[in-house]
């Protein structure tokens, strides 16, 4: 099993990288990005609602006898429909922005190119930070909801609960932007709201007050998601940075490198979390002590919240605002036509 599932991982990883280039290669014009991006983001989570929804009833469906056979015959289906999308996606798609055509560049090189990006060099954080906090939360979610909580059925309500906001919040992203005029600004006032709703979510639980406690899970829904559409949306435009920085153009490259960074990110958040949990006494189905409980609720709300506002420190500082984005995009046009 462990071996099929890093299969699966690095396969994901080779589809998702070119998948995630597209977007620069489609055009260099910055509010059609920001479209593209907002498109994607709502078309993903509009695809999760439907899976959160459907997915346990195929489960029952097609494993009556069988819940082996109930889970192979999903992934099955699940892969088949994950294939032609992406084969329809990659046959449909033109990429109009030329690209210089160049010898085989060393890692070496394109690292130190990359040093010199300082907008990139700020979303790559962004992006280490959002992969520490949000898969350290989701390795969480269901602890929090079956110990601290005390009933793990409240899960189905909380994600029922999340759907709507996360396609709205996705669809913000770019009026916001319009506002801003500075993606790293508008993901980093998402992030501030994501954290400020996460820490508010302390002060409540799901037995006691399950009105707010709900409330404030759809509003730090809504604010992620614009989120996790704005730390994609930063990326193309870091590409144009670095070629008129540095001379060298490499999309591929710096892609690669924020997947890396995020799930570095997810590494040390998840494996800190079950460590915290293995040493202060965590037994599996059992009543937890008072530490153990302690972890899962502020895994669940402080910490990751807390994390959210660095997050939206460190994007503050990205200056690449759409004025200076045209100019520069203006200067490397001139400078392949001269």
């Amino acid at each position: 099993m462990v071996i099929t599932y890093c299969l699966l991982v690095l396969g994901y990883t080779c589809v998702n990288i070119p998948y995630g280039t597209l977007c620069g290669a489609m055009t260099q014009d910055i509010d059609e990005r920001a479209k593209i991006n907002t498109s994607r983001s709502v078309a993903a989570m509009i695809a999760i609602g439907v899976l959160n929804i459907i997915t346990v009833p195929l489960l029952s469906k097609f494993g009556s006898h069988s819940a082996k056979t109930g889970y192979l015959t999903v992934a099955v289906i699940y892969g088949c429909i994950f294939t032609a999308c992406h084969f329809f996606c990659f046959a449909k798609t033109k990429e109009a922005v030329i690209i210089p055509e160049k010898e085989k560049i060393s890692v070496k090189i394109q690292l130190k190119a990359v040093m010199q990006n300082r907008p990139y060099l700020l979303a790559l954080a962004g992006q280490i930070l959002f992969g520490f906090t949000l898969y350290g939360r989701n390795a969480d979610i269901l602890y929090y909801f079956t110990y601290v909580e005390g009933n793990a059925s409240y899960y189905t309500t909380y994600s029922m609960c999340i759907i709507i906001p996360s396609i709205i919040g996705a669809a913000c992203f770019q009026p916001l932007f319009r506002k801003l005029n500075n993606k790293g600004r508008t993901a980093s006032l998402f992030a501030l709201f994501t954290g400020i709703s996460m820490l508010s979510m302390f002060f409540f639980n799901a037995k006691e007050s399950p009105a707010i406690f709900y409330a404030l899970s759809g509003l730090t829904q809504f604010f992620f998601s614009g989120f996790n559409t704005a730390i994609y949306a930063i990326i193309p435009d870091c590409v144009e940075y670095g070629e008129w920085k540095t001379g060298l153009r490499n999309d591929g490259f710096q892609y690669a490198f924020i997947s890396l960074g995020n799930k570095i990110g997810m590494a040390v958040g998840t494996a800190l979390l079950a460590g915290l949990l293995g040493k202060c006494g965590y037994i599996a189905n059992q009543t937890q002590n008072a530490t153990v409980l302690s972890i899962m609720k502020h895994a669940f709300t402080t910490i990751p919240g807390a994390l959210w506002i660095v997050t939206a420190v460190v994007l503050f500082f990205y200056r690449l605002n759409k004025k200076r984005y045209n100019e520069i995009v203006e200067e490397l046009k001139n400078g392949r036509k001269s």
